[in-house]
């Protein structure tokens, strides 16, 4: 998300370089290029005039004049009035009280079953709360179904009502149920149409009359662009929702709908997801998006998740090992172990400032450590420990039992080997530069 849009805006900054202030001149015809790269990301004309407009005001100010490098200056404006325009800073769910009910909303297709599991496992692993997910379409094929198998993926039970049942006194058992049973969230799936209908948006309306939810969350589709947009205003006049949430990140989308939707509805977006793992989820941060988009990386979400996956005992053993030189394979497949569990190592690395345009265009799956994991799962348990014994024979058979070549478990030891020494080092405070130098 966000590609075409990123390389437009870093070309229209790229007038500026060279320049010794920012001018009417020089801004009028950066802007010019910032506008039609929005327009072309799908974002709401008025949208983006009113945005040039007013990075227009703030870039020709006389404190801005004096600026070193106007065009950095520029960049920091944008990135100002993006984060603004998105939101300004992010907004949290209320699930302060006990139960509370959560209804989501949203046309067929926006990914609201999906989005429901994802909220049911983030509200139980990162809120420490006990959800209970309520199955109120049932008019689609299936969708009770697919709600009962996320529920068994995520441990979280789903309340399904008796047939004939109608998706409100679905809604109110289900909250009777969940106080019976002690669960604190009930998050309620609600039915969608292909469009905008009169008796989707009476019944979802008789659901809110009947279970007065504390938190209405609006899924939509972000490949739906403009359109999604205009769905939201929709749904916004009927129900006043408390937040969006914008699903398919993933997809090839052109990112309008994530700046323009505050705009329109003045409701903050929420939550963004991608793909359909039940992990692939987050809060949405208008100051992190408008890094992604200036192509400045977003470091500290990747702190974040790596931080989730820190086991600060193992880190502790493992730092202990590599003081006494006893870092082995076991170890190493380890680390590679923790990094998988961070997500795609593609996206990870997009995170990073400068990497994102650098891995655009590169085939980095999921599958990246595949050998290496092969190569080290083929040595026995004393190879592992002990990788001094692995003479040539040794490492023959390792390469057959692991469908690599020789040459590629040589590569592997040595750069075990190398990673080993250049760890010890760095633990006793000595200098890894040395260490490169003797190459």
């Amino acid at each position: 998300m966000f590609e075409n849009l990123s390389e437009r805006l870093e070309r229209s900054f790229k007038i500026l370089k060279g320049q010794g202030r920012i001018s009417e001149i020089n801004v009028a015809e950066t802007l010019k290029e910032v506008r039609r790269a929005l327009l072309d990301a799908d974002v709401n004309f008025k949208i983006a005039k009113q945005f040039t407009d007013t990075v227009k005001a703030k870039a020709l100010g006389q404190e801005v004049l004096r600026a070193v490098n106007p065009s950095q200056m520029m960049i920091k404006i944008v990135h100002d009035e993006l984060t603004q325009l998105m939101g300004g800073d992010k907004t949290d769910i209320n699930i302060r009280i006990n139960p509370s009910v959560i209804l989501i909303a949203g046309l067929q297709g926006s990914g609201k079953t999906t989005f429901s599991g994802k909220l049911a496992k983030w509200v139980k692993t990162k809120r420490s709360k006990n959800p209970l997910l309520v199955a109120g379409d049932i008019y689609r094929p299936a969708a009770i179904d697919q709600l009962k198998i996320i529920g068994s993926q995520i441990e979280v039970p789903v309340f399904t009502g008796e047939a004939d049942t109608s998706p409100v006194q679905i809604a109110r058992n289900a909250v009777r149920e969940a106080k019976l049973k002690g669960h604190d969230v009930v998050i309620i799936d609600t039915a969608g149409r292909l469009a905008v209908d009169e008796e989707m948006m009476n019944e979802i309306s008789s659901i809110k009359e009947a279970v007065n939810p504390h938190e209405i969350l609006f899924v939509v589709d972000a490949m739906t662009g403009q359109d999604a947009v205009n769905t939201a205003k929709e749904f916004n006049d009927r129900l006043d929702f408390n937040g969006v949430v914008l699903t398919k990140l993933d997809g090839d989308t052109r990112g309008g709908a994530a700046l323009s939707i505050r705009s329109v509805v003045n409701k903050p977006v929420k939550f963004v997801s991608s793909g359909e793992k039940m992990d692939a989820m987050d809060i949405f941060y208008p100051a992190r998006m408008a890094d992604r988009i200036l192509g400045m990386g977003d470091i500290v979400s990747l702190v974040e998740i790596a931080q989730e996956q820190y086991d600060t005992e193992e880190a502790r053993k493992l730092q202990k090992k590599i003081a006494k030189d006893q870092f082995d394979f076991n170890d190493f497949i380890s680390q590679i172990q923790q990094i998988k569990k961070m997500g795609n190592v593609k996206d990870l690395m997009a995170m990073i400032p400068g990497v994102g345009k650098a891995v655009k265009d590169l085939d980095i799956d999921d599958n990246a450590f595949k050998s290496i994991e092969a190569i080290i799962r083929s040595m026995t348990p004393d190879e592992r420990s002990n990788p001094v014994i692995l003479n040539g024979s040794r490492r023959k058979r390792i390469a057959s039992g692991s469908g690599t070549s020789i040459q590629e478990v040589n590569k592997l030891v040595k750069q075990f080997d190398e990673t080993r020494r250049m760890m010890k080092m760095i633990s006793k405070g000595g200098n890894p530069a040395r260490l490169m130098g003797r190459k």
